[in-house]
């Protein structure tokens, strides 16, 4: 029989949208709303100097603070979509091109046609796929009063690791919450997301935010930034956050399909995390799908909470 997890004491509260969770000095809120107005996207659009996805969650954040140390994290829109590259892509930022897009400029304009040359437009180039790699931030960071700082996990070091065994024990839990920033289909070319999930259970809180992109016939891409903390750790609490991103051509997912006729899992993320991450290391995170974008690693990280007191 499994040992019985004993409820630590918290506090829950909620507030409009925002819902809250108050435990171990810790204060955590996730606020979910709907689709950002066009006011609101006009501004967003301004300070970001791009154009924005079809559904821009503006509003959406998770935040969490540990009062004993000034420890602050805030995962949000803004943040999310100022990590997209803007302006022309580089060595590393993995652009993607869709496939017949060169067959069709030059179908376009080949002095042969009789098709019109297409009609343009000056645009800013940004990387129209929202390739985002974003860990989250700390509001207070050029605070000089701001102690956060993340060093590389030591590898033989058990407190500097996300304990799985932990995360899939049947524990309560005590709060729960998904959180959407952006999702835009990408001109009817796929599709790329962002979701934040958290769950607090009575032992640690553990943070999932996951990127995808899908761009048909293409690639697909999925970036994680996983964060875990121990209520149990003994001597100074720290935080652990695992950043990891793979890819894959298209072709070589769609070889994984259950029925080769059904094409139905390629939009469920699920199935596309669980092909990019069970593929070899070699492939995954290093070949990709040839776009040398630099997301392509797992790196471990941990941050202490060093009491004010």
């Amino acid at each position: 029989m499994a040992e019985a997890i004993a409820v630590p004491q918290h506090t829950l509260s909620e507030s409009g949208s925002a819902r809250t969770i108050d435990i171990y000095g810790w204060v955590i809120t996730a606020s979910t709303n709907a689709i950002s107005n066009a006011s609101e996207c006009d501004a967003l659009q301004a300070a970001l100097g791009f154009p924005l996805p079809e559904m821009t969650f503006g509003n959406n954040y998770l935040s969490l603070e540990h009062r004993p140390s000034g420890w602050k994290l805030v995962l949000d829109t803004k943040g999310a979509l100022s990590a997209v590259k803007g302006g022309e892509l580089e060595e590393g930022d993995g652009g993607v091109k869709v496939g017949y897009a060169d067959a069709w400029l030059r179908s376009r304009t080949d002095p042969g046609t009789n098709l019109p040359l297409p009609t343009t437009v000056v645009a800013k180039p940004y990387d129209w796929t929202y390739t985002t790699t974003y860990p989250g931030h700390h509001p207070h960071a050029d605070d000089p009063s701001d102690s956060t700082i993340w060093t590389d996990a030591d590898p033989d070091n058990p407190a500097h690791t996300i304990p799985l065994s932990e995360l899939t024990r049947p524990d309560p839990i005590l709060f729960y919450a998904e959180v959407p920033l952006f999702e835009d289909e990408l001109h009817d070319n796929g599709s790329s997301h962002i979701l934040v999930r958290i769950r607090v259970m009575p032992t640690c809180i553990f943070i999932l935010a996951r990127f995808t992109l899908r761009v048909d016939n293409v690639l697909f891409r999925i970036h994680d930034t996983r964060i875990f903390h121990s209520f149990t750790t003994s001597g100074s609490p720290i935080i652990v956050r695992q950043l990891s991103g793979w890819e894959a051509p298209c072709d070589r997912v769609k070889r994984q399909l259950p029925r080769r006729n059904d094409l139905t899992p390629l939009t469920d993320v699920n199935f596309i995390a669980k092909v990019l991450t069970e593929m070899p290391c070699e492939a995954s995170q290093k070949v990709g799908a040839g776009t040398r974008w630099r997301g392509l690693r797992t790196k471990v990280q941990v941050s202490k909470l060093e009491s004010r007191e």
